[in-house]
């Protein structure tokens, strides 16, 4: 016993004499095949988060344990793994390459070789995202992200955005990814008080962004536990390198107009219709129908209200940034000003924001940092679609109406519908934020591989929504109405890790992670809205003559604490092993279920390391790797599980009813003690490979998510004061495949790069109590047995040649032209078949060029506006131009019933507005030149370039709306009310010229 204390003790000191060996400094220079420095290159000690970039010259420093290797890698460049040995000067050339195998990659809570990846992520850089005409990154990365798809929604500037991460694995839980930036998890809910949601990640400037890292199974995202099942966005933001300073400016400027405008009839064709309608509902004159809704028959105008709804609009950013540093301190400070002048009218939105971020070395091992931003944003709002003041509804009004009363030349109020241009010339919707992400940290080394790290940041965001409709308006009344919400969140986290990586005998390589995670996140909302204003120049609530009772003050909050551990092994740098622990608890659940545990582990073989495989000239890399773990869902209300009460009053007496916050929304649900995660299994295979010099690389993966224990709100029978219940009941599936080329087809003075992505995912609802229903003119269910969101109702048949008749589908399958007789069934499926991209990019002396494109096939979208602007004339609003080709005689055969007026001959919510959504956009095309530097000789002026960019230049699709990459808001944010289109704007179409100086 004794002789074994004495050789344990011995052991451990002859480890704690290497651990504590002295560390050394080196340097070196980093050069191109043509013998010129390579600025901005990542040199990282193998095994370590310890790393320097090169300076402009190509140069470096880095002190390193002895031993050591260095990763060498530079985007566009075969990275290389160089041994320090005992010299202090290390000099790299590196070669051109079509891939970037070696290269460091941000994953949770620090970085890692790709060739040492046992997990699925994808890594996107800066030039992703710079200088690009939107208002939030994700807009910019369309089409680049295999696994990862990205809806728009609308072409409202600032409006959120629907991601989805290797499919929906929740039904009425959040299914947006977590977003964590620059080590911080960050508030991507929407807290507008608007039915239609804001995108809180506009406030992030693209151009500051250095990566983005999609971690997407579960080996790669399980680190981050319950919050992990819908995948993990992580954004690193620029910082500054060692070497000399670099001043840079950029400038440019783009117009925009709608992808697509719908074509309605115009003055002639809308008085054929109607007449035709009239007559054919029994009117002798067609004219008195007409007069009866207030149209006049003989009106000389021919308005184009599609034209009115719509303008052409303008993009201008200033961006200017410096960064640079010694080996002591590094420092990059950057400001940005945005303005987008919508393509819809009255929309505009500005974005002002700068950021400061610094690190200091205080010794070799003791280092400081901060990452500071502050955001200023400003969105002239557009009202939701559902709204008659949306200005997308002003193609319901007659052509026959026009917008200028002809004897007043004041905007006309005796259209058929509201004329809402009178909500911008008397009125404001402006949304303001002041944003905040900031973090600091600090670093310690202190013996060999060990580094300790605290961080904590800081995200405060500060909305204030002010609208204002003065006397006349449809809202504003007979004497104005205004509304203000004042919303503050303040989302905090203190992260604590400690890792140590470690090499024995040569063989075994050990990295390993455990730390401890708090967050906390309050928000506090204050609103109130008045009427009785003195007149339109007095718009503050203050001036009200009467604040009504619906001025409110609310607060809620969450809170979570984790801790958590992961162990990279590998084995001859070729055998990989990886596992990963969560331990998270979080306020949102009930006492008996508030912690959980979510793990993950993986395996990776890179089997072009193996001697039969070493020297081979075709395959150069590759790598197989395999992964099965657990992550959570928590994004539900913030008290779902307790039974809570709410202040009422009637009369002026005052009382408390049951309220509870379900999904963020006050209603009468009862708490549910119970309540827990969603939890997600999921299982990733994939293979990697390189191959000709690696000129050509890809990967490929496959993937099984099970998610059970699903967050759904369950009805009751409002017998109690209770309308419903959050419980953890039912199950669903995602199956999908991932295949992402790169190619470099000419390597020489012309350098010509290819690649794409295609991706596959199949949804499933494999357990379910009862289907869900959306309701009103959806066709939205969640049905066991099916994909989420599928469409279900009534069975459009076409018209009856002999009658021209409406028919649908009974359950027989015979036809009807009675609604109330059709049978419900299965209409279509929004989600796609597949999804995916293509990228190329050629360069040519100082010439550039780039093109990305966006392809999306197999989904269905319901036009829900169908039923009021295709209808063939059953009411006065202005029709679609395909509703001319409506039944007229006998033997006719046509999809299009004929005009009736107020005969709602086909008006029945069917499957007669769902059409193919499938499209193919050229999102991005990019010509740029870069000046030669003979040009700049010996001036401050280093570098120069112009660029022009197209951005969603075409659309192919046989999609008969506006547009195919939309999903109306309208009729809530639930997860399965998707495809569906309502009067929704068209994206915008932008031609932008710029220019970027370096000096």
């Amino acid at each position: 016993m004794k002789q074994k204390f004495i050789l344990t003790l011995v052991w451990c000191l002859l480890l704690a004499s290497v651990a504590w060996a002295q560390t050394r400094a080196i340097s070196g220079r980093v050069v191109g095949s043509d013998g010129a420095g390579l600025p901005g290159v990542t040199v990282l000690e193998r095994g370590t988060t310890n790393g320097t970039s090169s300076n402009a010259n190509g140069e470096f420093s880095l002190t390193v344990q002895p031993g050591a290797s260095l990763v060498v890698s530079s985007i566009g460049f075969e990275s290389q793994t160089v041994t320090v040995g005992s010299g202090s000067t290390v000099n790299v050339t590196l070669k051109t390459s079509a891939t970037q195998l070696n290269e460091a990659v941000v994953v949770g809570y620090g970085t890692q070789s790709k060739a040492d990846l046992t997990g699925s992520v994808t890594q996107l850089t800066a030039r992703d995202v710079e200088n690009t005409p939107v208002v939030s990154f994700e807009q910019a990365i369309q089409g680049k992200t295999p696994g990862v798809v990205i809806n728009q929604t609308s072409g409202k500037l600032g409006a959120g955005l629907q991601i989805r991460v290797r499919g929906s694995s929740s039904v009425t839980a959040s299914n947006q990814p977590l977003y964590v930036i620059d080590g911080i998890p960050v508030t991507s809910q929407d807290v507008s008080s608007d039915t239609e949601p804001l995108n809180p990640l506009g406030d992030l400037n693209p151009n500051d962004i250095e990566s983005i890292t999609i971690l997407k199974d579960a080996s790669s995202s399980a680190i981050y536990g319950s919050r992990a099942s819908n995948g993990v966005v992580l954004v690193t933001t620029k910082k500054g390198r060692q070497g000399q300073t670099k001043v840079n400016v950029g400038y440019y400027y783009g117009t925009s107009s709608a992808t697509k405008k719908r074509k309605f009839l115009n003055a002639a064709q809308y008085k054929e219709l109607f007449s035709e309608a009239a007559i054919n509902a029994g009117y002798d004159d067609p004219a008195d129908a007409f007069t009866e809704n207030g149209l006049d028959y003989d009106s000389p105008y021919d308005e184009s209200w599609v034209d009115a709804g719509l303008r052409r609009g303008y993009v201008t950013q200033y961006d200017f940034n410096v960064s640079g540093g010694d080996a002591k301190t590094r420092f990059y400070l950057s400001t940005t000003y945005n303005d987008q002048k919508g393509i819809i009218v009255g929309n505009r939105y500005r974005r002002g924001s700068a950021r400061l971020n610094l690190d200091h070395s205080i010794s070799d091992k003791l280092k400081v940092g901060l990452n500071f931003s502050l955001t200023r944003s400003v969105n002239d709002r557009v009202p939701e679609d559902n709204d008659f003041s949306n200005p997308i509804q002003l193609n319901a009004l007659p052509p026959i109406q026009p917008k200028y009363d002809p004897i007043t030349k004041q905007l006309n109020q005796a259209t058929l519908y509201y004329n809402n241009l009178l909500d911008l010339q008397n009125g404001m919707n402006r949304a303001g934020t002041y944003r905040s992400f900031s973090t600091a940290y600090l670093t310690y080394q202190p013996i060999k591989g060990l580094t300790l790290r605290t961080e904590t940041g800081a995200d405060f965001l500060n909305l204030n929504e002010e609208l204002y409709r003065a006397a006349g308006t449809q809202t504003g009344g007979n004497s104005g109405y205004g509304y203000n919400n004042q919303v503050q969140v303040i989302n905090y986290t203190t992260n604590n890790t400690a890792t140590y990586n470690f090499t024995l005998h040569e063989d075994h390589s050990f990295d390993v992670l455990g730390g401890f995670s708090f967050q906390r996140s309050d928000t506090k909302q204050t609103s109130a809205e008045g009427r009785g204003f003195p007149n339109s120049e007095f718009t503050k609530i203050a001036s009200a003559a009467i604040k009504t009772a619906g001025s409110a003050s609310s607060q809620s909050g969450y809170s979570f604490i984790s801790y958590f551990g992961r162990l990279n092994y590998a084995f001859r740098n070729k055998y990989l092993v990886s596992g990963s622990i969560r331990y998270d608890g979080s306020s949102r659940f009930g006492k008996a279920n508030r912690y959980g545990t979510f793990g993950a582990g993986s395996l990776g073989w890179l089997i072009s390391e193996e001697s039969f495989l070493k020297d081979n000239s075709v395959v150069n890399y590759l790598k197989l790797r395999g992964s099965y773990g657990l992550t959570g869902n928590a994004e539900i209300g913030n008290y779902a599980s307790r039974s809570l009460y709410s202040a009422i009053f009637y009369a002026d007496q005052s009382g408390i009813t049951p309220a509870t916050s379900v999904n963020g929304v006050l209603t009468y649900a009862i708490g549910n003690p119970n309540l827990s995660w969603e939890s997600t299994a999921q299982t990733d295979l994939g293979l990697e490979f390189g191959l000709f010099k690696n000129r050509l690389s890809g990967e490929i993966d496959v993937y099984q998510k099970n998610t059970r224990d699903l967050l759904l709100n369950r009805q009751l029978p409002y017998l109690n004061g209770y309308s419903l219940v959050t419980e953890n009941v039912g199950k669903l599936r995602n199956r999908g495949l991932e295949i992402s080329l790169n190619g470099l087809v000419i390597d020489k003075a012309v350098k010509w790069n290819v690649g794409g992505n295609i991706s596959f995912n199949r949804n499933l609802i494999t357990e379910l109590v009862d289907p869900i229903v959306a309701g009103g003119n959806t066709l939205a269910q969640v049905r066991e047995g099916e994909p989420i969101g599928v469409f279900y109702g009534r069975k459009y048949a076409g018209v009856d040649p002999e009658t021209g008749d409406a028919l649908y589908y009974t359950a027989d399958g015979s036809k009807t032209n009675n609604p109330a007789e059709a049978s419900q069934q299965k209409l279509g499926n929004p989600n796609p078949k597949y999804t995916g991209g293509v990228t190329t990019s050629v360069s040519w002396k100082g010439f550039d060029f780039s093109a990305v494109g966006q392809f999306v096939y197999g989904n269905d979208i319901y036009n829900t506006a169908g039923s009021y602007q295709s209808v063939n004339g059953d009411y006065f609003d202005n029709q679609t131009v395909d509703q001319l080709k409506r039944w007229q005689n006998p033997g006719d055969i046509t999809n299009v019933p004929q005009a009736r007026l107020y005969a709602s001959n086909g008006t029945a919510v069917s499957s007669r507005w769902i059409s193919g959504g499938s499209f193919f956009r050229g999102k991005n095309f990019t010509l740029g030149y870069t000046l030669p530097k003979t040009l700049m000789g010996e001036s401050v002026l280093k570098t120069a370039r112009l660029y022009v960019t197209a951005q969603n230049l075409f659309t192919i699709t046989n999609y008969d709306g506006y547009d195919p990459e939309v999903n109306s808001a309208t009729f809530g944010s639930a997860n399965y009310i998707l495809g569906h289109d309502f009067y929704t704007p068209p994206l915008a179409k932008t031609f932008l010229v710029g220019i970027n100086l370096g000096f």
